[in-house]
C-alpha cells in the first residue's frame, strides 16, 4: 500500500522587519491625530478617544516582538497605515505568486527535486490576490511544474487542509508528488489602525512537498500517519472584503473589509476545541500526547499555544515540546505551524512522532500526525 510523506519544506522570509517599537510610534501618531481631529465629538461623548498602544501591551497580549513584511513604509505612515504595492500588469508575475515560487523552489531544492517531478500545486492561503485565474496555476507556470493546480482557502487552517488533500492525492495514485504552497501577505488585510489587532500579522510564504512512497520503500522524510479536519461556523473572526461589495454599494474602506475578531471569544472557544481535536486524533492513531515528541502549533498567540499544549501535556510546555516562532514572525495565518515545523524538526530521530496543527477562522482546525523516517 502506498504511503504519503512530507519530503521537504520551504520558506520565504520577506526582507523588511517592523519592530513593536516602530509599530507603536506609528499607531500612536495616528491615534493622536484622530483624537485631535475629533476632539469635539470626544467631548460630546459621541466618539470614543483612541487608546495609545505600547510595546508592553503587544508582547503581553500576543508574545510577538516583530514581524516580517514585504513593504513597511506604508504601514508606518500614520496617514496611510497599509503597505505600498505597485500594481503589476497582467503579463507580469503577481506579487503573491512571486513569493510562493520562492518558497516552492526552496522546498524543491531541499528535496533535490526538479519542478517537472511535481504533478500538482495547491495554493492554500487565507487570502488570494484575485479570484481567477487561480493563483496555483500561475505558480505552476512560473515554477515549471507539470499536471494541475488549484486554490484552497480555509483561513489560518489552509495549509493543513491542503496537506490532507495532497496526501489523499498521492495515496490514491492520482499524483506522485504535490506541492502545497502558502503565500501569506497578511499585511494587506490587517487593520493597522485598530489597537486590538494592529500588531498581529506578518508576511511570509511556505511550501510543503508531499510525495508518494511504496510500503516497502526506504526514504528520508516524514510519514503522514494521519490527517484530521473539522469546521464549525463562527463569526468571531471575519473579513467581508469581496467582489459583492461593489454591488452592495458598500464602503471599500469600512472596518469590516479588513481583518477583525473578537479576541477573547476566540481564545475561550478555540483553545479547548483544538486540544480536544488533537487528543482525539492521536487516540485514534494509537498515541497519547505524552508519546508525541513535538507539537508544531498554529502561531497565532503565545497564550493560546501555551494553554493548548498545557491541556495536552498536563504541564507548561517547553520550547522543545512546542516551539514558538511568532515572536519573530508574528501570526502568519496558515503558514505559522509550517514555519515552526520547517525550523524545528531536524533534531528529531527516526521513529519519533510529531503533530502539525493549525486553527483559525471558520472555526477550522486541521491536524497532521507525522513520524520521522531516515534511510
Amino acid at each position: 500500500m502506498a504511503r504519503a510523506i512530507i519530503r521537504a519544506t520551504g520558506l520565504y522570509t520577506p526582507p523588511e522587519i517592523i519592530t513593536n517599537a516602530e509599530l507603536v510610534v506609528a499607531f500612536n501618531a495616528y491615534a493622536e491625530r484622530i483624537n485631535r481631529e475629533r476632539a469635539a465629538e470626544i467631548e460630546a461623548g459621541t466618539f470614543t478617544a483612541l487608546t495609545p498602544s505600547s510595546e508592553e501591551f503587544i508582547e503581553k497580549a500576543s508574545g510577538i516582538k516583530q514581524r516580517f513584511v514585504l513593504e513597511k513604509s506604508g504601514v508606518l505612515d500614520p496617514n496611510r497605515m497599509y503597505p505600498r504595492f505597485k500594481e503589476r500588469a497582467d503579463d507580469e508575475l503577481s506579487i503573491e505568486a512571486e513569493i510562493a515560487v520562492l518558497a516552492g523552489r526552496d522546498a524543491l531544492a531541499r528535496a533535490d527535486r526538479d519542478p517537472k517531478d511535481v504533478d500538482g500545486v495547491i495554493c492554500s492561503s487565507a487570502n488570494m490576490q484575485r479570484p481567477y485565474p487561480a493563483m496555483a496555476i500561475e505558480i505552476q507556470q512560473a515554477l515549471g511544474t507539470s499536471g494541475w493546480g488549484y486554490d484552497m482557502n480555509v483561513a489560518c487552517s489552509s495549509a493543513t487542509f491542503a496537506i490532507e488533500a495532497a496526501a489523499n492525492a498521492v495515496k490514491s495514485g492520482s499524483a506522485r508528488s504535490v506541492l502545497v504552497i502558502s503565500p501569506e501577505i497578511t499585511s494587506a488585510h490587517l487593520e493597522w489602525r485598530d489597537r486590538d489587532c494592529h500588531f498581529i500579522f506578518g508576511d511570509v510564504a511556505t511550501a510543503v512537498l508531499v510525495e508518494r512512497v511504496e510500503d516497502d520503500e526506504a526514504f528520508d522524510g516524514w510519514e503522514i500517519l494521519g490527517t484530521r479536519l473539522i469546521t464549525q461556523f463562527s463569526n468571531a473572526i471575519r473579513n467581508n472584503f469581496g467582489f459583492i461589495n461593489r454591488s452592495e454599494d458598500s464602503d471599500p474602506n469600512a472596518r469590516d473589509k479588513t481583518f477583525r475578531q473578537e479576541g477573547r471569544k476566540v481564545f475561550k472557544e478555540v483553545c479547548p476545541m483544538a486540544a480536544e481535536h488533537i487528543e482525539g486524533h492521536l487516540k485514534d492513531l494509537g498515541f497519547t500526547p505524552a508519546t508525541v515528541r513535538r507539537f508544531w502549533l498554529h502561531q497565532a498567540n503565545l497564550n493560546m499555544n501555551l494553554l493548548i499544549a498545557r491541556k495536552l501535556l498536563g504541564h507548561d510546555p517547553s520550547a522543545d515540546e512546542a516551539p514558538v516562532i511568532l515572536d519573530q514572525y508574528a501570526n502568519t495565518a496558515s503558514a505559522g505551524s509550517i514555519i515552526a515545523f520547517h525550523q524545528h524538526q531536524a533534531d528529531l530521530k527516526a521513529g519519533e512522532v510529531g503533530v502539525i496543527c493549525s486553527f483559525g477562522a471558520g472555526y477550522s482546525i486541521g491536524s497532521v500526525v507525522v513520524r520521522r523516517h531516515a534511510v
